[in-house]
């Protein structure tokens, strides 16, 4: 019997040869130095920070190239597929700008002439390159059960060995043809296992994009590359997928260093180029002092849709994720500050390459609050009628109602060289600018933020000549200045504060301390955006109504 005839007992019905797949997914037509790297997440849950990271990485080092940036569903897990899981995951990434050059764009639809793009639909791809490794003697088929495993395992344990199906342990490398087919024809379960070359005593060398040169033990292990259902292990499906579809660079979470030797060894055993890999560290927190890895069940920021649900800038997060892709994005920002990413020119070499990268929230919430600071009033006013459209029905009633109104408001401070930096999220601004409201201002327990000047008396004094001698809403901000001064001098307080640093004792107090009257009379807060401004917009009626109930 031929390994070809034997191949095709164990693997029967395979539609192709693995040279007729080779034709079907040519070279791409692509410039030199195009990187090609993909997401490949598993229907098995939602997308976290982490994979966010490494998708964001994958495209900005193809998109900077002119490459390729593909999603590829990595479904083989059938048994932990979530319902619609693809489309959950289509779902949360979208937000964050993550367009596809190819890929899944569905639970059942696709784009790309290198699909399919779902493992599950790529069985017959898999069994073809299975079948030329048997027929090459490099794999063969294992009915090892689960207590066999087991019994394997323990004596390992016993003996201090190394656990793992391999060498003397792996007995089914060693079956003749005859007993395999046997064995088969009497309905006896099996797998495909690779016949490993590896000896553990060597060492494969690793020439790491972002880690650099890592040195490991030879793979020796017979990897399971199909198993019983028909569907191939992760292990091998990547290493098929990335050969045809032209993958150039792996980009993926440092815990798949350990099983690199493996898959160096199967490009190798099924003569493939073996693309770049490129190992990214994980990201970590700063847990009171204890740094450990960002928990998608102990830590809110690590969920996608928290990002959302507080209304933080989802282009924001891609400038954090940018900062801590490469080390020198930040100053670059910096000195860029209206620059944008694909402006940026990003390199593996200034990649983090040591056991993790600390995931700073308050870093990404200061770097959301320059973004939003740089935003048009007509920016900022449209994407928080969708979010409180979403979040905040009751806020999205008032500022829907008086919409240029409420632009006016969030434009206070910003067209100008250093503008007001009062929200990292726009979650935010309901609580920054309420009191701006009527239906938000009277409907409220009003507690008064009042600083030096706490009398009643003397507050009142202040706010009542303010409004019935100073106050002209037809002033500019000079006049409207040079007013207030004069109502300090007529009330003894100092309207230059040069004056009363030099003699605070000939003053009740300074020009400062009446505009906090003023303010919080007004607001009840005494930290707003400018006074005046706020002034011109609430109108001398309404400056008066509230000035009525202090």
């Amino acid at each position: 019997m031929t390994n070809k005839e034997y191949a095709d007992i164990l693997l029967p019905g395979v539609e192709h040869t693995w040279e007729e797949y080779e034709k079907m997914y040519p070279e791409r037509d692509l410039k030199e130095g195009a990187i090609v790297t993909r997401y490949a997440p598993s229907p098995t849950g939602l997308p976290h920070m982490g994979n966010l990271f490494q998708a964001f990485i994958s495209k900005v080092f193809s998109n900077q190239t002119d490459g390729v940036f593909f999603i590829r569903i990595e479904d083989t897990d059938t048994e932990r597929t979530i319902e619609d899981g693809v489309k959950k995951i289509l779902e949360a990434v979208a937000p964050f700008d993550m367009k596809f050059d190819e890929g899944a764009i569905s639970d059942t639809e696709e784009v790309g002439e290198y699909g399919p793009y779902f493992q599950t639909k790529r069985g017959d791809i898999y069994k073809a390159y299975a079948k030329k490794l048997i027929e090459e003697d490099k794999a063969y088929a294992s009915f090892a059960s689960k207590e066999v495993l087991d019994e394997i395992r323990k004596e390992q344990e016993l003996s201090k060995q190394r656990l793992g199906y391999y060498g003397r342990w792996a007995k089914d490398r060693f079956l003749s043809k005859e007993d395999v087919i046997k064995r088969i024809n009497e309905g006896e379960p099996y797998i495909i296992r690779l016949k490993s070359p590896g000896n553990f005593y060597e060492k494969v060398v690793l020439n790491d994009a972002i880690k650099g040169k890592i040195e490991m033990p030879e793979n020796d292990i017979d990897e399971v590359i199909i198993k019983s259902d028909g569907l191939p292990t992760y292990h091998f499906a990547h290493v098929i997928d990335d050969h045809l579809m032209h993958t150039t660079h792996i980009i993926r979470g440092d815990e798949y260093v350990s099983s690199t030797p493996k898959h160096l060894q199967m490009f190798e055993m099924l003569g493939f180029k073996t693309p770049k890999y490129c190992h990214i560290a994980p990201l970590n927190k700063n847990d009171n002092g204890t740094i450990r890895k960002l928990s998608k069940r102990k830590d809110p920021e690590a969920r996608l849709m928290f990002y959302i649900e507080e209304g933080i800038p989802t282009d924001a997060v891609m400038l954090y994720l940018a900062t801590i892709t490469n080390s020198n994005f930040e100053a670059w920002l910096d000195a860029n500050p209206t620059g944008k990413i694909e402006d940026f020119k990003f390199d593996f070499k200034k990649a983090n390459s040591t056991n993790g990268t600390l995931f700073d929230l308050p870093k990404l919430l200061n770097i959301s609050k320059n973004y939003l600071s740089r935003l048009t009033k007509d920016e900022i006013y449209n994407n928080l009628v969708d979010y409180t459209k979403e979040y905040d029905k009751d806020f999205y009633e008032i500022i829907t109602k008086y919409p240029e109104y409420t632009k006016d408001i969030l434009n206070i401070e910003r067209e100008q060289k250093k503008p007001r930096k009062d929200y990292s999220k726009y979650s935010d601004i309901k609580n920054g600018i309420w009191y701006m409201y009527d239906e938000l201002f009277n409907n409220k327990e009003l507690i008064y933020d009042y600083q030096s000047i706490t009398d009643k008396d003397e507050i009142r004094t202040i706010i009542n000549t303010y409004i019935d001698k100073y106050y002209d809403e037809n002033d500019d901000k000079d006049t409207w200045f040079s007013k207030m001064q004069e109502l300090c001098e007529e009330l003894s307080y100092a309207g230059n504060m040069k004056e009363y640093k030099e003699n605070p004792d000939k003053y009740k107090g300074n020009v400062a301390d009446v505009s906090t009257v003023i303010r919080v009379s007004l607001t009840t807060s005494s930290q707003t955006p400018d006074l005046y401004e706020l002034l011109r917009l609430i109108g001398k009626e309404r400056i008066k109504e509230r000035f009525n109930r202090i």
